[in-house]
């Protein structure tokens, strides 16, 4: 007997008329444009089929008539929750394949970036997921707070949502007058509200049933369906990418690898994936305070940057952790300006293709809550 099967005996057959519904893609919890083709039985799910690619922004395709530095824009639009890791990663591709070295400082300044853009996407994935199933004020508390974060890349490099920020050797402003003082007060302010939310959402009794022992993902279908970040620690694997497989200086720094306990109910629950993204928040705020605490205070940001950017012919696979799991870059070099092939290895895509497994058999309520606890961007899914 199948999970699904299994999950079907424990509602009970309906033996009524299959139906197929459509949900999305102007369903307020698909995030984004996607069409979930569901057939049930009653109000229980048999079976989900994704329908993706209302997008079409042709990423992958567009990279191959521009420069490599000309890429970095599409990189912020790919997910447009996570820009600064986006650009992160694509841009120590580049530097690995061209062997290019950046100065301390850059790295410092870039995982402060990485870091904050981290936590700023988890409140707006916890924010959202708690408006899924019910809850306003989370929502507006969480987006509340982003926006200090947000403030603080404004104060930056003038933009709020796509920054263009990290670039190929290096950043392209250094931090602004009294950024880390800035910095650590938004740290201060935060860290009481992680415990704020814990009150009103995490804790709360409906959003628990709403939650806990829904959508369980067991650790093995997790790996074989290629999950990765909060999507699979809330299944127990420990894997994180800046601990497992570190770069930039993510070594440098003491964190915790937060994983699912199956504190409310099986490991691998919607409310464990929820819980990991809110204990990530924590280790993410040790980390910018040990970052900013050891930065250097000199430094030329842009000491490395090439003047032109040609790299060797030859090929990489650069990765790494992004909010939403494992974020990589396969690219090809023909040694000319451009690049010959760039492939995108986005977490999103790989999560969201699990939904069938562990969502057909629940009821149609239960499936806007798993689909929640994914996190999905569709940015990155359809490119």
């Amino acid at each position: 007997m199948t999970v699904s099967e299994a999950r079907r005996k424990n509602f009970g057959v309906v033996e009524a008329e299959e139906m197929v519904l459509n949900m999305g893609p102007q369903h307020p919890s698909t995030h984004g444009v996607l069409r979930l083709k569901i057939r049930t039985d009653g109000e229980i799910v048999s079976h989900i089929e994704p329908h993706i690619g209302y997008l079409h922004r042709c990423f992958e395709k567009h990279c191959e008539n521009l420069t490599y530095e000309q890429v970095i824009p599409f990189t912020d639009r790919c997910d447009y929750l996570a820009s600064m890791n986006n650009n992160h990663v694509y841009a120590m591709a580049v530097e690995k394949l061209m062997g290019i070295e950046v100065p301390e400082k850059v790295e410092y300044i870039r995982v402060v970036m990485a870091e904050l853009q981290r936590i700023a996407s988890h409140l707006l994935a916890l924010g959202s997921f708690g408006l899924d199933v019910g809850g306003v004020t989370p929502f507006t508390y969480m987006f509340r707070d982003r926006e200090r974060i947000l403030d603080l890349f404004e104060y930056t490099c003038g933009a709020r949502l796509l920054y263009n920020y990290i670039w190929i050797g290096g950043v392209s402003h250094d931090l602004p007058p009294n950024f880390a003082e800035y910095a650590t007060d938004f740290l201060d302010y935060f860290e009481p509200k992680i415990t704020e939310y814990d009150r009103i959402l995490t804790y709360n009794k409906i959003f628990i049933e709403r939650a806990a022992d829904v959508g369980v993902l067991p650790p093995d279908v997790a790996i074989s369906y290629g999950c990765t970040g909060p999507m699979l620690r809330g299944s127990g694997v420990k894997w994180d990418l800046r601990r497992n497989e570190p770069y930039s200086i993510y070594d440098h720094f003491d964190f915790d690898v937060i994983t699912g306990q199956g504190t409310m109910g099986t490991v691998g629950d919607s409310w464990d994936r929820y819980f990991v993204r809110v204990q990530e928040m924590r280790e993410c705020v040790k980390i910018v305070r040990q970052a900013l605490a050891q930065i250097p205070a000199e430094g030329d940001v842009r000491a490395a940057i090439p003047r032109k950017i040609r790299p060797p012919t030859g090929e990489i696979y650069f990765r790494g952790e992004n909010p939403r799991g494992e974020l990589g870059y396969y690219i090809i070099s023909d040694g000319s300006s451009k690049p010959f092939r760039v492939k995108m290895r986005s977490p999103a895509f790989c999560n969201l293709s699990v939904i069938n497994e562990i969502a057909a058999g629940w009821m149609l309520s239960d499936l806007v809550t798993i689909l929640g606890s994914i996190d999905i961007v569709l940015g990155e899914i359809d490119r």
